[in-house]
């Protein structure tokens, strides 16, 4: 009984992005868990598993994107729920890992928030985590349990090569993200070239310099995370000042905080490529600039190997 009950693979969603979910559910062939996850009058989460999930293999999938902290904290609930269920293991997919920035002391008197959120997210009850770009690799160590950690990059890179861009180069929007432009830059057998530039403060970016490159190129930006859009409008206008043709970017995480899909549109980009790891803004649908990818069958096919205790690696290109 016990080994059936393992062999036997079951998929739930937060309220985070159930979208998401349904179609990860669709590349697996299985039915989404039924829970019932609402709010006490009050505004505290209140959770009820709808169906017997005693000794299955159990995946939790919860971006902790805007509103961050409701959503981080009906994830822990929901894996302190699944815990005392009787679940034999509980994966907690996060597509998006919020407080991810906050990786490291950078100066006084300052927390280690994606830390804090490792712990908070052991202690619940989560047996594995899988997770997709995480902005600090070292993340990673932060838990003391196996973490399964995915680029979006196959998915994005099969996108622009379909594209068949000519006379590309890749460029890192910091030095910072050289490691991340170069290994596209590499799959997309393009140079690479790096913007050098100052933070004044946590809203302001100058520009100080484009090394590589870019004149008369179509120049495509990778990086991580877009949030309020600054850096990236300010990145696009140097690059056009030091003669590109065409300035594009590309990124995993679409936070756009703010009015960043209106500096978006008023930037000189002609394309800004995203997943769908977070939920798509509603604004998002007044720029035609922006095109969002779907990484829910890379996030399946992680699912269904973890499940069948198959490598992971085979994700990777």
């Amino acid at each position: 009984m016990a080994e059936r009950a393992r062999n036997t693979l079951k998929v739930f969603s937060g309220n985070a992005h159930p979208t998401l979910a349904r179609e990860i559910c669709k590349h697996l062939g299985v039915p989404l868990g039924k829970a019932q996850i609402g709010r006490f009058p009050d505004g505290e989460v209140r959770l009820q598993i709808l169906e017997n999930v005693r000794g299955t293999d159990c995946f939790l999938i919860q971006p902790t994107c805007r509103p961050v902290n409701e959503n981080l904290v009906e994830l822990l609930i929901m894996l302190d729920a699944f815990r005392r269920a009787s679940a034999d293991r509980i994966t907690a997919v996060i597509p998006f890992y919020g407080y991810a920035r906050q990786d490291r002391k950078d100066r006084p008197r300052v927390p280690i928030s994606s830390k804090l959120v490792a712990d908070l997210l052991t202690s619940a009850g989560a047996n594995r985590v899988l997770a997709l770009d995480l902005h600090a690799g070292q993340i990673q160590g932060y838990f003391n349990i196996p973490v399964d950690h995915l680029y979006a990059t196959p998915v994005t890179v099969e996108y622009f090569r379909k594209l068949k861009l000519k006379d590309m180069v890749v460029v890192s929007p910091d030095p910072g993200g050289v490691e991340r432009a170069r290994a596209f830059a590499k799959r997309l057998d393009a140079p690479l070239a790096i913007i050098d530039k100052r933070r004044e403060d946590a809203q302001t970016v100058e520009v100080m310099n484009v090394i590589g490159r870019v004149e008369g190129k179509i120049c495509l930006i990778i990086d991580d995370i877009i949030d309020t859009g600054g850096t990236l409008a300010h990145s696009a206008q140097a690059l056009l000042d030091n003669g590109a043709k065409e300035v594009q970017a590309c990124c995993t995480h679409g936070v756009f905080a703010g009015n960043a899909v209106e500096k978006i549109c008023a930037s000189p980009l002609t394309r800004v490529v995203i997943t769908n790891s977070i939920p798509p803004m509603p604004e998002n649908a007044n720029c035609n600039k922006i095109k969002v990818l779907s990484v829910a069958k890379l996030l399946a096919n992680a699912i269904q190997s973890i499940h069948e205790e198959t490598s992971v690696s085979k994700l990777f290109i």
